[in-house]
Order: structure tokens, then C-alpha cells, then sequence
């Protein structure tokens, strides 16, 4: 067959990226075009996402992009949650907040005096998170509610940067379902997603819901880049846009390659996304009191999983490492981390405590202090702390995942950038006792390029599109080591969380 090129747009928290891949028919080759920080501002007391500046890091990537020949289809996907509010005219009424933005402080709490927690998850489905989209209206009714009356489309941030891209506005699934606004228990459009809109829990915080967008399913064509972006960038050719899995976590999971068995899947990045694909949302006393939730995945399928902080936490320690002059790469730090001293101490990783920016070295060894352990000192211990920790999280979040859905899982698909290191990939074995398998590390960019290639026909199912991954990238495998003595602090481990 001819060789055909997609381009995804991957955003992620900390870095964007351009992704060209060349599809032959049973193989994928990527190339990275054009990298990125992801920008964003702090302003007065608030963070906000600059999407103007991260648009035009878009329209480079589209510019390096046609000089490769003719473009059969773009996609972007980012993270979840955060959104943007377009007025009446499509004017963009404020920068989107970022997630760690502290104005959700408390909201949840507020929220749950008026819709009960249980109901919440009843209908969405969705853990909770003060992040979620819905506390992020809650807060934004309390302190700005003018943008809320103002407001004619929410788009989350994929769907805002396809509006910027072709002037669609709609809301695509899977980033939908991370809102905690959404349900997908019940029964969607005919040929649509499934699910719907939890309306009742918006008018009963009296939030509107006329701004809430239509829902696409991926693999829907969203029309072509706009006339005049296309002058802009000097291009001739239509040049279609898809709503691929826009979360970009949906589109990791599509590219797991995996053939068979029972598996989980490990999206390591900022944020640790540990999880199973399940035909059907799993709301029960056990997913509820647990906080695992159900987000939406190609085909109408659900991602099961445990939001875990990930490395965020060691991304947060080089910062503070760099503003104090030591530069480290983040293969130098765990090549630190791999000689200093074992189990040490342990942090609780999903502790509220590490979740906004600021001084991450200071507030683990604050954190070992005020738990009566030992404090780790100079940056191997400290990164060897985060990576053990880490580990000891996924097992715990591993084992109580198993006895939800009462299936032993037998293999761990690492994806992303966190498949790279290879500290924490051994640890995550040997803590977890499961087999890892770590790559592609583009998962997210090969899902999305796939997804794309799938909506020209070029792919016939899911199934056929994990193979063209298996052929198409390389997989590392490691097998658990010195499993008792990770047993033996494990047992420490799960009494500083419980």
C-alpha cells in the first residue's frame, strides 16, 4: 500500500511535542518534529495555561510537517480536566486554570454538602480528585461567575485546540469522561458514545449546562484545517483534523501491545495511570471507597485505574535541583538513586501534600520527618525514595485492582516516558512480583497516529492496530528480583498508608 503520514500533536504537563508517523500498511515509523516546554504562566494567585503560545508551537509543528509531502490527517491529545470558555462569538473568555491551580482548595468538600459523594460516583463513575473538572466550575461559579454567564462552549483542552485548528466545537469522549461531569452508564446516541451528561449534579450545584458541548466519539473526522490558517502557514493541501483519543492516556492504552492474557496497563509520565480495560464501568463499594475510577476508551470501552502522582514528584525535585545549581538529566539521577541505600524511608506519593509545585525535596524530607523515619539526604537517596515509593504504590494499587475485579493480572505494560527508566521499571517488578514490559515510549503519539490510520480504513480493529505496534516498536522486559525483600518492606510500606 502507499505509505501515508498523520502528525499527532502530544501535550503533555510538563513538554509538547510533534509527531510525524509513516503508516506502510503493517508498521509505523515516528519521528519527533518539533519539542517543546508546555507553556504556562503564573499570574497574581492563579496558574493558567497559555494556549496562544501553545498554539503556536501547533502551527510550527504543522508548518516542519508539510515540508515531509501530504498530510492525511492531524490529532491532538492532551491531558485531562482542564477546559476553556468560549463566549457567544468563539472569543476565548480567559486562559484556561492549570489543574494545580489552588482554587479548588477545599471545593470538593463544599460540593459534596450539596451532592452527596456517593451519588457523584453513582453516576460518573470518576474518583475524586479536587482537580476534576467539576469542582474546577464550582470554584470558578464562586469567584468569577460572570465567565459562567458569559460562557456559550466549554472545550476541554483537546477540543479547544481543535476549535483553534478547524473552528469545531465538540467535546470528544474519552477527555469528557475525565470531567467527572459525564456518565457512561447510561445509554448513549445511536452511533454515538455512549453515555451522556450528568446534568442533574450541575443544576444542583446551579451550574448551567447549555455550554456543554456535543460528544464525539474518536475516530471522528472534525473537518479540515481552517482557509486561514492554511494562509497562514502557506499550504495548499485540506489537511483533516480527527478527534483521536484525546485524553492522552486513552491513547496510550489503545497502542498497548498486547495479544492476550489478563494484563494491566502502567501510563508513566507526570502522572502514573495503573489500570485495566473493562467492557462495562465498575461502580461499586469497593471501586467507591477505594477512589478508582472509570474513564472512557476507544470503542466505548472503559479504562478502569488508579490516578497515582507518578513523576511528578521527581520532576518537581530536578527543578529545585537546577534553581540550586545542580543540572542533572534524569538518567544521571537514577543512575544516583541506583547506589544509594534501600528502603530507607517511603513517602505516601498520592499525599496531598506533593500535588502543588513548589520546593519537592524540602516536603519529602518534612514528610519522613513528621512520619518518624529516617530523612534522606543529597539527591541519590532522595530520587531512591520517590522510585521505591512509587513501586511500593503501584503493588499496593496492583493488589487491591485484583480483588475488584476478582482476577489475578500476570503481566505490566509500561508506556511512556517513564518506560524509560529503567530503575524504576525493575523496581516496579520486583515490588509487584509481575512481569514489566516497558514500551512503546511514544505510546500516546502511536495511539493517536493509529487511531487516525484507523479512521482512513487503513486499520480494521483494535486487535490489528496492537500488532502494527508490536512490529513496529521495541519492548524491554524485566523480571521481578529479590521479591522477599521487597515483601518484607512492603509490610512497611502499607502501614504508613493505612
Amino acid at each position: 500500500m502507499e505509505t501515508k503520514k498523520f502528525v499527532a500533536i502530544d501535550l503533555g504537563a510538563e513538554s509538547g511535542r510533534g509527531i510525524l508517523g509513516e503508516f506502510t500498511g503493517d508498521r509505523i515509523s515516528i519521528k519527533e518534529i518539533h519539542r517543546f516546554p508546555t507553556h504556562n504562566v503564573r499570574l497574581h494567585s492563579h496558574i493558567y495555561w497559555d494556549v496562544l503560545a501553545i498554539f503556536s508551537e501547533i502551527k510550527k509543528i504543522i508548518a516542519e510537517a508539510k515540508k515531509e509531502g501530504d498530510i492525511s490527517g492531524i490529532g491532538v491529545t492532551t491531558w485531562g480536566v482542564d477546559y476553556g470558555l468560549l463566549g457567544a462569538n468563539g472569543l476565548l473568555l480567559s486562559n484556561p486554570f492549570h489543574y494545580r491551580d489552588g482554587r479548588t482548595d477545599g471545593m470538593p468538600e463544599e460540593v459534596f454538602n450539596i451532592v452527596p459523594k456517593g451519588k457523584i460516583f453513582e453516576e460518573t463513575g470518576i474518583q475524586f480528585m479536587p482537580i476534576n473538572t467539576l469542582y474546577q466550575l464550582y470554584a470558578t461559579k464562586k469567584e468569577f461567575p460572570y465567565m459562567l454567564d458569559s460562557a456559550d462552549k466549554l472545550l476541554f483542552m483537546p477540543d479547544l485546540f481543535n476549535f483553534f485548528l478547524t473552528g469545531c466545537k465538540s467535546a470528544e469522549y474519552t477527555i469528557a469522561t475525565t470531567s467527572q461531569m459525564y456518565n457512561s452508564s447510561v445509554e448513549g446516541k445511536p452511533d454515538g458514545p455512549r453515555g451522556g451528561w450528568a446534568r442533574d449534579i450541575l443544576e444542583s450545584l446551579q451550574i448551567p449546562d447549555r455550554f456543554l458541548p456535543e460528544v464525539v466519539a474518536p475516530g471522528t473526522l472534525l473537518g479540515n484545517i481552517s482557509g486561514g490558517l492554511k494562509d497562514e502557514l502557506g499550504i495548499s493541501m485540506d489537511i483533516p483534523v480527527y478527534a483521536v483519543c484525546c485524553h492522552d492516556t486513552a491513547s496510550a492504552v489503545v497502542s498497548i501491545p498486547v495479544s492476550e492474557g489478563i494484563w494491566a496497563y502502567l501510563s508513566s509520565g507526570t502522572w502514573s495511570l495503573l489500570g485495566v480495560e473493562t467492557e462495562n464501568p465498575i461502580i461499586n463499594e469497593k471501586s467507591f471507597s477505594r477512589n478508582f475510577t472509570n474513564e472512557g476508551g476507544y470503542g466505548g470501552s472503559i479504562r478502569f485505574l488508579k490516578n497515582i502522582m507518578g513523576l511528578w514528584i521527581l520532576q518537581e525535585c530536578r527543578r529545585q535541583w537546577e534553581k540550586e545549581g545542580q543540572v542533572l538529566s534524569y538518567e544521571q539521577i537514577a543512575e544516583a538513586a541506583s547506589s544509594a541505600q534501600p528502603f530507607l524511608s517511603f513517602i505516601d506519593v498520592n499525599d496531598a501534600d506533593f500535588l502543588p509545585p513548589g520546593n519537592m525535596p524540602e516536603r519529602i524530607c518534612e514528610y519522613c520527618r513528621k512520619k518518624g523515619q529516617k530523612v534522606p539526604e543529597g539527591i541519590p537517596q532522595i530520587a531512591r525514595v520517590i522510585l521505591e515509593s512509587l513501586a511500593m504504590y503501584y503493588r499496593y494499587a496492583v493488589a487491591s485492582m485484583e480483588d475488584i475485579i476478582g482476577n489475578r493480572i500476570e503481566d505490566i505494560h509500561v508506556v511512556g516516558g517513564g518506560s524509560q527508566n529503567k530503575l524504576l521499571s525493575q523496581f516496579t517488578a520486583s515490588a509487584t512480583k509481575k512481569v514489566v514490559i516497558a514500551g512503546p515510549v511514544e505510546a500516546t503519539a502511536a495511539g493517536n497516529l493509529l487511531v487516525q490510520a484507523m479512521a482512513n480504513n487503513e486499520i480494521s480493529d483494535i486487535p490489528q492496530l496492537r500488532e502494527v505496534v508490536r512490529k513496529s516498536f521495541p519492548l524491554f522486559i524485566y523480571q521481578p528480583k529479590e521479591t522477599s525483600l521487597w515483601d518484607e518492606n512492603y509490610e512497611k510500606y502499607k502501614r504508613l498508608l493505612e
